[in-house]
C-alpha cells in the first residue's frame, strides 16, 4: 500500500491543507493513522482526506503511520512536507529512553504518563527546535495563551520537558535561559460541613458508600483507597497501609471503628468472588513490582486481591489470560458526583473533597496540624496550613449590619 501526501492549491482554502489518499490494498489500520489528526475532513467527490499543513499535524500522522508497522517514512519534498525535519523513529526511540529512565527513578505509572504526554506534544510541535533557544519558554507560552492551561498544569509541563532535556537529551537548557514558572494562584479547598458528608454517603451503597466512607474517615486520596488491598487492613492494630503513595511513599492511618465490621463483610465478598474466579481456572491478580517473581503463588492468594475489585474480569485478547483490577476511579468519581447532585448540596465538589473535609474537621476538633500533616502524607507542613483557615471563622463569625437593622 502507498500513501500519498500532497499540497492542495492554498488559494482556495485561507490555511495551506494537505491531501492524503491511498493506493494499493486497504489497511484500517492506516485509517486510523488518519483520525488521530485533529480537524481532519474527508471528500467524498475525489476521495482524499484533508487537514492543515502544519508540522505538529504531520508529526502526529506520520508517526501514527509509523506505529502501524507498515511503512518507512520518508519526506516526499511536496510542498510545505519538505518542512519536516522531525524523525518519527527518533522520536519514538527518545519517548522510549524517556519511559526507561523515568521507571529507573520510580517516578509513578500516572507521572510517566503524563510526563511523556507533553513531550510528545511539544516535539509535535512548532516549538520544537532543540537549537532555539526559547523553545520552552514559547510552548509554555502557548499552553497558557492558547490552551488557557492552569498554572500547576503549566509547571507540570515545565518539569516534564527539564526531565527530557536534563536526562535525555544531556543538556542543562537554563544555562543560559532559565525557564518561566507560573505562579501557583493561592485557593482554599472545598470543604464539606458534617451533615453535608452524611447526607453525600447516605446517597452512596455498596462498596462506592465503604470507598467514601474510608476517603472521608481516613483522608485517603481515591487512588489510594482504590488500591488498597485486604492485607493492608489490619483489624488487629486498628490501622489501614497505604503503600506506594503520593511520591511512592507508604504511610499509615487509623481504621474508623465504625467501618470494621462493614470492612469486614467486604472482604467476605471478595473472598466469594475470589473462589469464584479460581474455580473458573482464573484468580491471578498483578503483584507490584518484582513482587511476583518472590512469590509466584501470591498471585492467587486472598491477601493479595483488591479490596474493590472491578465487576468483570479483563481479558488478554492474544493469550486468552483473565484477570481482574481494582474498580476504576472514573466509575467512583461519577457516583459521588452524582450523590452530590442528589443531596442537593451547590459546591464544586468531588471524591477529593473528602479529603479535604477530614483534615478541616480533625482541625477543627483540636488536633495539632503534625498531626494532620503525617495522616494526610504531605511533606510540607505549609501544604497542610491551608486547613488552617477554619481556625479562624473569617467573614462567617462577623454580623452583617443588614443583619441588626
Amino acid at each position: 500500500m502507498n500513501v500519498t501526501i500532497k499540497a492542495l492549491d492554498e488559494n482556495s482554502e485561507k490555511e495551506p491543507q494537505v491531501s492524503v489518499s491511498f493506493s494499493g490494498r486497504f489497511d484500517n489500520k492506516v485509517l486510523n493513522a488518519v483520525r488521530t489528526v485533529p480537524g481532519r475532513k474527508w471528500n467524498q467527490e475525489k476521495r482524499i482526506w484533508i487537514f492543515n499543513d502544519c508540522q505538529e499535524n504531520l508529526n502526529i500522522f506520520l508517526e501514527a503511520l509509523y506505529e502501524t508497522g507498515l511503512f518507512n517514512l520518508e519526506s516526499t519534498g511536496t510542498g510545505n512536507v519538505s518542512a519536516f525535519t522531525l524523525e518519527v523513529q527518533d522520536v519514538k526511540k527518545k519517548l522510549e529512553k524517556m519511559h526507561s529512565l523515568l521507571k529507573a527513578r520510580h517516578y509513578s505509572i500516572r507521572t510517566q504518563e503524563r510526563y511523556l504526554r507533553w513531550v510528545k506534544m511539544f516535539l509535535n510541535s512548532e516549538f520544537s527546535n532543540i537549537g532555539e533557544e526559547n523553545c520552552i519558554n514559547n510552548f509554555l507560552t502557548f499552553l497558557a495563551v492558547k490552551k488557557r492551561v492552569s498554572a500547576s498544569t503549566q509547571n507540570q509541563a515545565l518539569a516534564a520537558l527539564l526531565f527530557y532535556f536534563r536526562f535525555v537529551l544531556g543538556i542543562e537548557p537554563e544555562e543560559k535561559n532559565p525557564a518561566v514558572r507560573a505562579k501557583k494562584p493561592v485557593r482554599l479547598p472545598v470543604v464539606f460541613s458534617r451533615s453535608e458528608v452524611n447526607a453525600v454517603i447516605s446517597n452512596l451503597t455498596g462498596g462506592k458508600r465503604l470507598a467514601a466512607e474510608l476517603m472521608y474517615g481516613t483522608g485517603m486520596r481515591l487512588g489510594e483507597v482504590l488500591a488498597l488491598r485486604i492485607l493492608d487492613i489490619d483489624f488487629g492494630l486498628n490501622q489501614i497501609t497505604i503503600r506506594r503513595g503520593k511520591g511512592d511513599k507508604d504511610r499509615i492511618v487509623m481504621l474508623p471503628q465504625k467501618l470494621i465490621e462493614p470492612l469486614k463483610q467486604q472482604i467476605i465478598k471478595v473472598r466469594k468472588l475470589h473462589d469464584e474466579d479460581l474455580a473458573s481456572g482464573w484468580g491471578c491478580v498483578k503483584l507490584p513490582e518484582s513482587m511476583s517473581l518472590k512469590y509466584p503463588d501470591g498471585t492467587r492468594d486472598l491477601k493479595w486481591q483488591w479490596l474493590f475489585p472491578q465487576k468483570n474480569r479483563w481479558i488478554n485478547p492474544v493469550t486468552g489470560e483473565q484477570g481482574r483490577y481494582h474498580l476504576d476511579e472514573s466509575l467512583m468519581q461519577r457516583a459521588v458526583k452524582n450523590a452530590v447532585l442528589a443531596s442537593g448540596i451547590n459546591k464544586n465538589a468531588s471524591c477529593h473533597t473528602f479529603r479535604h473535609s477530614f483534615a478541616t474537621h480533625l482541625l477543627e476538633n483540636g488536633y495539632d496540624i503534625r498531626t494532620v500533616q503525617e495522616l494526610l502524607g504531605h511533606s510540607d507542613v505549609s501544604t497542610t496550613m491551608i486547613y488552617t483557615h477554619v481556625l479562624n471563622k473569617g467573614p462567617s463569625g462577623i454580623i452583617s449590619p443588614l443583619d441588626r437593622m
